[in-house]
């Protein structure tokens, strides 16, 4: 049997590289599937949804193996598959999604019903999604492979470009999906919550969809530079000017046409004096009071059913304090949820692969080996302006 080794969640703030069993074409219950194929893992991302887990801040189990953003290599078919072949190069959708029952027909495979037993949607390495085995490990299992699986056409064009194609597992079609939700569109004016990742990657999918002014707050500076340097306007929010007066002094108006949520429930409060205390509705009523009347809110920010470690009992149950009355009243709409990966993924990947966009240089793409996985963590939960890739078998090094 082959040896596999894997990033571990063993308790708050603590992950290990450690040794974990080989993947088998089995289910999370260990009944034989035939409709999965094994990968040999090429790239695999830390998520900020890795980080929440990381932090104690989900009920996420010590000795779950972490890893929902996935490319790797075919090596294993089990014998229903018959669009794969051995060798193919593949980019894994977070989601996991069987292409029979009525949502994945409808193209919302972030709720997959026949995936989780626990509640609708699945993925790989994460708290209550079914089990899954995470993908931050040398060998990973993907089940439905013919549905679930993005092959690269050409496989030495796409290791040419593979630190751009390991964000189309999960950051890039998020950050588009919020674009796309919130009605970005030709000579829009755009505010995004947010400067890690998520948020530089919706960022430069509202440039592709045709964006007039891109705007990125966030209270980490460092992020902020590198945002700047990549070609998006900043906001500071940890300057006592409020965020309408910062948009007024770059838009001549505090409000803008669109505006997407890319931080989620661990947000900090606005403002000096709060910007490390921790205000779960803070980003959501922000951006209700800086869109325009009748405008549009994507939400791909990661909320929570549990968050053991909120700041109150309500937030704890996923209770927030939020501003319905003021949405209401602005006739705003709202779009949360998992973001259905493969609603844009192929078209993203031809965006990657003609020029479109170059998305490894928006995040900040740095490429690390599975061993140096923990401190990429402790440097990504620090604020780092990075998008850490872990390269498993050195393949990327190569390929670069």
């Amino acid at each position: 049997m082959a040896n596999n080794r894997g990033v571990v969640y063993t308790g708050p703030g603590k992950v290990e590289v450690q040794s974990i069993d080989y993947p088998k074409l089995s289910d999370p219950k260990g009944r034989k599937i035939n409709h999965g194929v094994i990968l040999r893992v090429v790239s695999t991302n830390i998520c900020g949804s890795d980080q929440h887990m990381v932090r104690g801040r989900t009920t996420a189990p010590s000795g779950l193996v972490l890893g929902h953003e996935i490319t790797g290599e075919v090596i294993e078919i089990g014998s229903d598959v018959e669009t794969l072949a051995i060798g193919d190069l593949v980019s894994v959708p977070f989601n996991v999604a069987c292409g029979r029952c009525r949502t994945c027909k409808e193209q919302h495979t972030g709720v997959c019903l026949s995936v989780n037993p626990s509640r609708a949607g699945g993925a790989y390495g994460y708290v209550d999604m079914g089990g899954w085995i995470g993908g931050q490990a040398e060998y990973v299992m993907v089940p439905y492979a013919d549905f679930n699986l993005l092959r690269f056409p050409d496989k030495e064009q796409a290791l040419s470009k593979i630190a751009d194609l390991t964000c189309l597992s999960d950051i890039l079609p998020t950050g588009y999906h919020g674009a796309v939700t919130a009605g970005v569109g030709p000579g829009s004016t755009v505010y995004i919550a947010g400067a890690g990742p998520v948020g530089l990657a919706a960022a430069a999918s509202a440039q592709l969809l045709g964006a007039a002014v891109v705007i990125v707050g966030d209270v980490n500076p460092l992020r902020l530079v590198h945002a700047e340097k990549v070609g998006f306007h900043t906001v500071n929010l940890s300057l006592d000017a409020s965020l309408g007066e910062q948009i007024a002094q770059i838009l001549g108006t505090p409000e803008v046409d669109c505006a997407v949520d890319c931080v989620g429930f661990e947000a900090r409060g606005h403002g000096h004096s709060g910007a490390q205390q921790e205000a779960p509705a803070t980003v959501l009523n922000s951006l209700m009071e800086v869109t325009r009347a009748a405008g549009k809110i994507g939400i791909p920010g990661l909320y929570v059913t549990d968050d053991p470690g909120a700041v109150d009992q309500a937030a704890k149950r996923g209770s927030l304090s939020i501003r319905l009355g003021l949405g209401w009243a602005k006739s705003h709409s709202f779009h949360t949820g998992q973001t259905p990966v493969m609603k844009y993924n192929r078209a993203l990947m031809q965006a990657i692969l003609w020029d479109r966009i170059k998305v490894a240089e928006a995040v900040g793409v740095q490429v690390i080996s599975l061993d140096e996985a923990p401190k990429g963590y402790e440097a990504f939960d620090a604020g780092a302006p990075k998008k850490f890739v872990i390269d498993p078998h050195g393949l990327l090094e190569k390929a670069a």
